[in-house]
């Protein structure tokens, strides 16, 4: 049962993950404007946002506990912080300090928080694999702890993903693929590029249930996730979410869209997950008081977090070398 509390702490990482990648992109385009070089500024490189996709998040990760795996995917803010890593440490890392959950070596694409069972990583997914060697470790000691890994819908079209589905499908393995269907593959439609009319079809391939969750809402992921991770918590094997999401930003900070038609994103931000859930919070009794403490701690939140970045040392020339392997 979906109770008020944990709606509410649904809402609260929902808007916690929104302002605190407000706050990333803020300080990412310090000193990268007029002329954009993501080299330049206090967090250089790449920077993906999750804008939009904070659902798929939180109705799977209101299940999980802290020995439970998570994998994501270059696409990682909203996951991390409904997992409950370390934010200090994550924007730490972000930043590229000392104090980082990788010591400044990793950046937002690399964030490892071992303490929570988290990781994730760059490449297009490579963290499925993972997920179900950790499932199947877990399996075989006897323990009731499941995995998920978190993917974007072009993932799908990867290799590894029926490899995963497979070996996990013969194992009866205790992990949950959630694929986060924002409709894009950087700038490739998923239409163009992918053969079948939704991916939750593909898990029937592997005798694999396959479910799909429309119009992002952070209820029905709840509520599907729920059966999810019950059914591998029981030992009866995987499952697939196919969630439909949407992402208010570009693939990366500086992306111009220039590939969208005209009016999707328009369309797409009128639909804002967060305000949505906001009012159904409201209509069905949430005072407005209750909500704004909700908005005013997550503001204060990201404000801590990101001053304990700035402030925070780099780390030593010297240690470059340092845990290149560990």
């Amino acid at each position: 049962m979906l109770t008020l509390e944990k709606k509410l702490w649904m809402y609260e990482k929902m808007v916690l993950s929104r302002l605190y990648e407000q706050a990333i992109e803020q300080a990412y385009f310090e000193g990268k404007l007029p002329a954009f070089n993501m080299a330049n500024g206090p967090i250089p490189g790449e920077m993906h946002l999750s804008n939009g996709q904070e659902p798929c998040a939180v109705g799977v990760c209101a299940h999980l506990r802290s020995d439970d795996a998570v994998t994501a995917s270059h696409r990682p803010h909203h996951i991390a912080i409904a997992k409950d890593v370390n934010l200090r440490a994550m924007t730490a890392e972000i930043f590229g300090k000392a104090a980082g959950l990788g010591g400044g070596r990793g950046g937002h694409m690399h964030l490892f928080d071992p303490q929570v069972s988290f990781s994730c990583g760059g490449i297009i997914a490579a963290g499925m694999a993972p997920a179900v060697g950790a499932a199947r470790a877990r399996q075989l000691a006897g323990q009731d702890t499941v995995a998920i890994a978190f993917v974007g819908e072009g993932a799908a079209n990867q290799g590894v993903f029926h490899e995963a589905l497979n070996l996990a499908a013969v194992w009866k393995a205790p992990v949950i693929f959630v694929i986060e269907d924002n409709g894009w593959g950087i700038s490739v439609a998923r239409d163009a590029c992918t053969a079948v009319q939704g991916n939750a079809i593909r898990a029937a391939a592997y005798g694999v249930p396959g479910i799909r969750i429309e119009n992002n809402d952070p209820v029905a992921v709840y509520e599907a996730a729920g059966e999810a991770v019950a059914r591998a918590r029981r030992g009866d094997g995987p499952s697939l979410l196919d969630i439909e999401t949407w992402r208010l930003a570009g693939h990366f900070v500086g992306d111009t869209q220039e590939y969208r038609p005209h009016g999707e994103l328009q369309a797409l931000t009128e639909r804002d997950p967060i305000p949505a859930f906001r009012a159904q919070l409201f209509a069905s009794g949430t005072s407005e008081r209750v909500l704004m403490d909700i908005e005013n701690r997550a503001a204060a939140t990201v404000a801590d977090v990101i001053t304990f970045a700035r402030d925070t040392p780099y780390p030593e020339p010297a240690e470059a070398y340092e845990k290149v392997f560990a």
